[in-house]
């Protein structure tokens, strides 16, 4: 009786702290629920407007959940009203150049940055860093003097050249470059490789999680730019999609007409959407990576 009893009091005592965790988890799921529910509830409103007719839209007194006469009226409506074609070619555009050419340039001076030496490197470093505390709408200003002094207003090298540098995505990379053992490019100078090839084949494949973290961020910003657009920007041939959404709001409909507005933000959201549905792994590889030192 006595080892059954034992028996019976070190079960309970183990199941106790085991019974704790499921309740704690619980709360945990329960909780991370809640959360994504608010978070993807805009998404769904957004998405849920966009179906609603005009007429039954302006007719809600309170805002029904679901559609009850759902249609695509809005959408074929905010293709015509104003060229969002044009606009969504314009943004490819401008948002593949200047991502390219951004990687163009900070993946070398990371490099620079994290594994030669050269004199003053350090202080050069501060002062990029430095750059990093200038308000933006001080550099918006003098990108703007600048343009306008070169005539690249309306162009896209007016659009492009003033965004394609990043100090924080060179900071982000250089970081993440100075992990790579320093064994490895020496071995490699042994060998006789030039530092374009060890970049190349070495550290772009050992940090490419990183780089295509950097990649989708600077796409995401390029896509949802509106105030260095609109302010170097003023022939239609230049638009982008965010002009374009200003462009139903103001004089394609007026400015009651938001199901139009909703339908056109749902089109422009789609590529991102579907962008980060493809690299979601990497990406989170490249902010982990970001987040580990040695």
């Amino acid at each position: 009786m006595t080892n059954q009893t034992a028996y019976k009091a070190n079960a309970k005592s183990s199941s106790s702290p085991e019974r704790g965790k499921k309740i704690l988890h619980g709360f945990i799921y329960a909780g991370l629920s809640l959360w994504a529910l608010i978070v993807l509830f805009p998404f769904y409103w957004m998405l849920l407007t966009s179906v609603k007719s005009y007429g039954s839209y302006n007719a809600e007194r309170i805002p029904q959940l679901y559609p009850t006469s759902p249609t695509i009226e809005n959408y074929l409506d905010a293709f015509t009203a104003v060229p969002l074609a044009d606009y969504f070619l314009n943004t490819v555009i401008y948002t593949v150049l200047t991502t390219a050419l951004m990687l163009v340039i900070i993946v070398p001076a990371a490099f620079a940055f994290s594994r030669l030496q050269f004199r003053g490197k350090d202080l050069l470093f501060t002062l990029f860093l430095s750059l990093m505390m200038i308000p933006n709408e001080l550099v918006i200003i003098t990108n703007f003097v600048t343009i306008t002094n070169l005539d690249l207003r309306n162009s896209f090298p007016g659009l492009i050249l003033p965004t394609a540098a990043s100090v924080f995505y060179i900071y982000l990379l250089k970081e993440n470059f100075a992990q790579i053992p320093d064994e490895l490019y020496y071995a490699a100078k042994v060998d006789g490789t030039s530092d374009l090839k060890y970049l190349v084949r070495v550290m772009l494949p050992i940090c490419r999680p990183t780089v295509v973290t950097v990649t989708i961020l600077k796409v995401i910003e390029c896509w949802n730019s509106y105030v260095w657009p609109r302010l170097i920007t003023d022939e239609e041939a230049y638009f982008l999609v965010s002009k374009g959404i200003q462009e139903i709001r103001e004089n394609g409909f007026g400015r009651e007409n938001i199901p139009a507005m909703m339908a056109a933000v749902v089109v422009i959201s789609v590529p991102l959407i579907v962008l980060f549905l493809i690299f979601r792994r990497k990406i989170m590889e490249g902010v982990a990576r970001g987040g580990t030192k040695g």
